[in-house]
């Protein structure tokens, strides 16, 4: 009963997430928050707002962290932009196959100059994943680690935004000729938990009635062996 009430509670923030994610990426976007918003920046109010940024990359600052996405594994380009406003920005470009991991092969694509990026907010991913810790000397990266990230590559001068941007596709859609390619973020997410719960409420029944029918069971031999015993009693006489 306890997990079945569990998983109540977990649709219910699983529902009101999916509301809220639909919600903001629909939205027209807003400034990315200054430094003087980010203690008010929040993972259930802030995560995945459109936001806009203008500034400069600084490509040869980049970061390669494992990616996962619907093109298969490979990594996430994660370089710094330098907004106007005179803060650091980690921003993911996009995601880049093994084949593309070094620079060499795609700086045709690196925009330079002033650049308007327009992504969704999202917030730092410490440490690394589930089975793989970050390991900022050797530059392997398994989780997109704000604070990680902007002291390995020395992100200094000017205060750096607890969170990073990732990057939109123009149009809505992902192009086939672009790397890094944007707009792979997963904004779709599976909800069970309303299966879950009622698997775990059939569950709490069926051992309830086990349980009641041990105890009716149970009751009934007790009643057939004291007929027996008073029966032998009574022959005995």
């Amino acid at each position: 009963m306890s997990l079945g009430i569990w998983q109540v509670k977990r649709l219910a923030w699983k529902e009101a997430l999916i509301e809220r994610i639909d919600r903001h990426i629909h939205a027209n976007p807003v400034p990315a928050p200054a430094p003087s918003q980010w203690p008010a920046v929040q993972r259930d109010t802030d995560e995945y707002r459109r936001v806009s940024l203008r500034g400069r990359f600084s490509h040869d600052r980049e970061v390669l962290v494992r990616a996962s996405t619907e093109l298969g594994s490979g990594y996430w380009v994660m370089t710094p932009l330098l907004s106007e406003q005179g803060f650091w920005v980690l921003v993911n470009r996009g995601f880049v196959s093994p084949e593309l991991r070094e620079r060499g092969k795609r700086q045709d694509q690196e925009p330079t100059g002033t650049q308007d990026v327009i992504g969704l907010l999202r917030l730092s991913e410490p440490e690394g994943s589930l089975l793989q810790k970050n390991d900022a000397p050797h530059g392997r990266w398994y989780s997109r680690d704000v604070q990680a990230i902007t002291v390995s590559q020395a992100l200094t001068g000017a205060p750096v935004a607890p969170y990073f941007v990732d990057v939109a596709a123009k149009g809505g859609a992902p192009s086939s000729s672009v790397w890094p390619r944007p707009g792979l973020t997963v904004v779709q997410f599976s909800n069970n938990h309303l299966v879950y719960a009622l698997t775990w409420f059939a569950l709490a029944a069926m051992t309830a009635g086990a349980l009641g029918y041990l105890v009716v069971d149970e009751r009934r031999l007790r009643r057939l062996a004291g007929e027996r015993r008073h029966h032998d009693e009574h022959a005995r006489r």
